[in-house]
């Protein structure tokens, strides 16, 4: 038992950079994402409906949601 231990805790460790890595870049990604929707939304003439338009989208995914509905997969 100890040995099995002891491999997760090594297979642990050597994952842990990768994991490190992989969620500063998925942040860095974000980071970026929002900074240039607040950019775009600073520069629009009307953003009320670009508030608008992500409200719909995010009410239409809950929604479909909600209802069950899944994408056909091939």
């Amino acid at each position: 038992m100890n040995l099995l231990a002891a491999s997760r805790l090594e297979r642990f460790v050597v994952l842990l950079p990768a994991l490190v890595v992989g969620v500063g870049l998925v942040t860095g990604v974000f980071i970026l994402l929002g900074r240039a929707f607040v950019a775009t939304i600073r520069d629009s003439r009307h953003p009320r409906l670009i508030y608008g338009g992500v409200l719909v989208i995010i009410g239409a995914v809950a929604l479909l949601t909600w209802l069950g509905v899944e994408l056909p997969r091939e």
